[in-house]
């Protein structure tokens, strides 16, 4: 994922230079597009979520941490857009992103049950709800790179948290409000009719997102401290 995050990036602002020397004057357009104090759009993109796992110190199988199998997932959502000056701006971005990750718990035998007992698919569909600071340039012709940060709140609709079946019951539960922080960037790119972005964001888990088995001594969960979100969005945008 660091190494996605890092190449993409790379690939971006390598760019800038090239563009900059071929287009030194070139014609501008929809001028007047950051000038105005409210803009809306709508973005599209694709996700890859994980877990962190941080595991306590007195209990044994210390060893061996359970493995997370990604996947790429989609987003879908809504831009709202408020300009503070020619370099701020706050954004209000909600959006749907779906996902599905697959755990590996270890400690399980080799047999048949015990390979079905190791093996959890968790499905999610979060709701995202993030306050972002955007942090942009001065324009260079038709684009302008730019920084992203800020706060976000997500709702888990296929949490379980309410469910009374753990994970003895096949049932992986997590909470349904987590906390997280948001880093990117991106360039705006104005097109003739209107504004097309790509970004690339980090997603970091300030909370702990796990329920854990009514059982202490879960071999599922018992040997957890915090379970917190990672997760990486890719973003296209249109304003």
């Amino acid at each position: 994922m660091k190494r996605f995050f890092l190449l993409l990036g790379g690939i971006l602002f390598l760019s800038l230079p090239a563009n900059a020397q071929f287009n030194s004057n070139p014609v501008l357009n929809i001028e007047n597009k950051d000038k105005k104090f409210l803009n809306y759009g709508y973005f599209l993109g694709f996700n890859r979520y994980g877990f962190k796992f941080d595991y306590k110190q007195d209990r044994g199988n210390q060893g061996t941490d359970i493995q997370v199998l990604q996947s790429t997932g989609f987003n879908v959502g809504l831009i709202g857009e408020m300009r503070l000056n020619e370099f701020l701006d706050v954004r209000f971005e909600p959006g749907l992103y779906y996902n599905a990750r697959t755990l590996g718990f270890p400690g399980f035998t080799a047999t048949e049950e015990g390979e079905r007992d190791a093996i959890t698919e968790v499905k999610s569909t979060y709701i995202n709800f993030p306050v972002l600071l955007k942090i942009g340039t001065r324009r260079f012709g038709n684009f302008k790179p730019f920084l992203v940060a800020g706060p976000s709140a997500s709702l888990n609709l296929g949490s379980n948290e309410k469910s009374i079946d753990d994970n003895s019951s096949g049932t992986f539960r997590m909470k349904k409000w987590t906390y997280n922080y948001e880093l990117g960037f991106g360039i705006d790119f104005y097109l003739e009719y209107f504004k097309f972005t790509p970004s690339i964001r980090g997603v970091f888990g300030l909370t702990d997102e796990l329920v854990r088995d009514n059982d202490p001594n879960s071999p599922w969960t018992g040997n957890i401290d915090t379970m917190k979100t990672r997760g990486l969005f890719v973003n296209f945008t249109f304003e």
